[in-house]
Formats: C-alpha cells, sequence, structure tokens
C-alpha cells in the first residue's frame, strides 16, 4: 500500500470523525464505524486495519474509538 493511499485513508477517516464528532460521545463512534462499515469495501477496511498497526499512524481519537466497531474483513489472498 503506497503512503498516499495510507495518507488518503487516514484524511478520509478523520473526515468522518469531524463529520460525528458533534453528537454524543457514544454515538459519535456508532455514527463513524458505521458509515465505514457501510460505504468503505473490504480492502479499506483492511488497509486501515494496517494502518492502526502503526504506533503513529493519524488517526484521530474517535476513528480509535470507533474501531471496535468496524468489521474487519476477511484476510486478502
Amino acid at each position: 500500500m503506497s503512503h498516499d493511499t495510507q495518507a488518503k485513508l487516514v484524511y478520509m477517516a478523520n473526515q468522518i470523525a469531524t463529520f460525528f464528532a458533534t453528537q454524543p460521545q457514544a454515538q459519535a463512534a456508532e455514527g463513524v464505524a458505521s458509515h465505514i462499515n457501510k460505504f468503505w469495501e473490504p480492502r479499506m477496511r483492511r488497509q486501515l486495519f494496517e494502518i492502526l498497526d502503526r504506533e503513529d499512524n493519524g488517526l484521530s481519537p474517535l476513528v480509535i474509538e470507533a474501531v471496535p466497531l468496524i468489521r474487519r474483513p476477511e484476510p486478502a489472498h
């Protein structure tokens, strides 16, 4: 996965979090996860989980909070 692809996914995830940040905390994390589950294809979600494995990943705290609610896709074959 290229650095540009990673940067775009981080940007997109953080934009989603910014949109939901005005909602109550529990609803905000659920909203982020729901949006990613509905609109991100498995490849994008797989790459998101790869990004999450890095310590300095650039993801907002709200995205990190939503992670347990995001469906982890099957590994690529």
